[in-house]
């Protein structure tokens, strides 16, 4: 399989603090990963620092993505190389309308005109297949949303923007068990043999209609282990105690 995101021997802090000690990971394309691990352990570190987030510093290592190296990346240009990543709290936009936004970031990470009539057409069906309410297209972006409302909007987002690899931190978080069945089948819309997902997630529930390949668990700034889905349901079953050294 062709590799898609390698990070090799990354560490990073936040502020004056090390989250990050020599994290290594491979994702092909094809697959689905899924990180777990303890409160603290680095997940949402993990994330942000593949994006760049400015409130995080890479002190060395790599972040390879479909075999460039975008350590230096600027946020925006690592989302234009097709880097996706939902949030545990989406924001609330005032002043654009979803179906705007929508076009707006197609528009601009494709780098070509929108065919307007085609997009709408393609946002109204993908908004069907999640059982959104078709007003919220028109209605400022995630502005009196519901929890449920804000992560499908995300997920609507995912399939619009079609990247090459899509980072899910906790966009199961606070869901009910249809929301949680919809947000998972939205990922298998997106999912094919060209593009990759990871996982960040505390919530057994979403795994449960994912065919997941790898499961990570990422324990004080590092991997520890990877596995099948055996690993979730031992983390089920016993938490994480065995993992942590």
């Amino acid at each position: 399989m062709s590799k898609l995101l390698e990070i090799k021997d990354l560490y990073a802090n936040a502020g004056e603090k090390e989250i990050l000690k020599g994290l290594n990971l491979t994702i092909n394309k094809g697959e689905v990963h899924v990180i777990m691990g303890p409160n603290g352990a680095g997940k949402s570190t993990l994330a942000n620092v593949i994006l760049n987030n400015a409130e995080y510093q890479k002190i060395s290592g790599e972040i390879i993505l479909d075999g460039e190296n975008i350590n230096n990346l600027t946020t925006d240009k690592i989302a234009k190389k097709g880097v996706f990543m939902s949030f545990q709290s989406p924001e609330e936009i005032p002043g654009i309308s979803t179906v705007n936004f929508l076009k707006e970031a197609k528009k601009n990470i494709d780098g070509k005109p929108i065919k307007v009539f085609a997009f709408k057409d393609d946002v109204k069906k993908y908004m069907e297949e999640l059982n959104m309410n078709p007003k919220l297209a028109d209605r400022n972006l995630n502005v009196g949303f519901s929890g449920g409302e804000k992560k499908k909007n995300e997920i609507l987002q995912l399939l619009v923007l079609n990247p090459k690899i899509a980072i899910l931190d906790e966009t199961d978080s606070g869901l009910d068990v249809d929301a949680v069945k919809t947000v998972s089948k939205g990922i298998d819309m997106y999912k094919n043999d060209e593009n990759a997902v990871l996982v960040i997630t505390h919530n057994m529930r979403i795994l449960e209609n994912l065919k997941v390949d790898f499961v990570h668990v990422l324990v004080d700034g590092k991997i520890v282990t990877t596995g099948g889905e055996e690993i979730i349901k031992d983390i089920e079953e016993n938490g994480f105690s065995k993992y942590k050294k």
